[in-house]
């Protein structure tokens, strides 16, 4: 899994410099949830262009 994700970041910075063209915008983003059954988190990576939008999600 751990291979999986650094190829995901690699391409993603490696598309998000724009030598080919316009630049992939990549996000992250990270939720953590306190409420009465306890806490929860949780992680979203993604890439933008134009108006397609890829994203890997999971919940920790």
């Amino acid at each position: 899994m751990m291979r999986i994700t650094a190829t995901l970041i690699t391409l993603a910075a490696l598309a998000g410099c724009g030598a080919d063209g316009d630049p992939i915008r990549p996000t992250a983003n990270v939720n953590v949830g306190v409420g009465t059954s306890g806490t929860s988190a949780g992680i979203n990576l993604g890439l933008n262009k134009g108006p397609w939008n890829l994203s890997l999600g999971r919940h920790l």
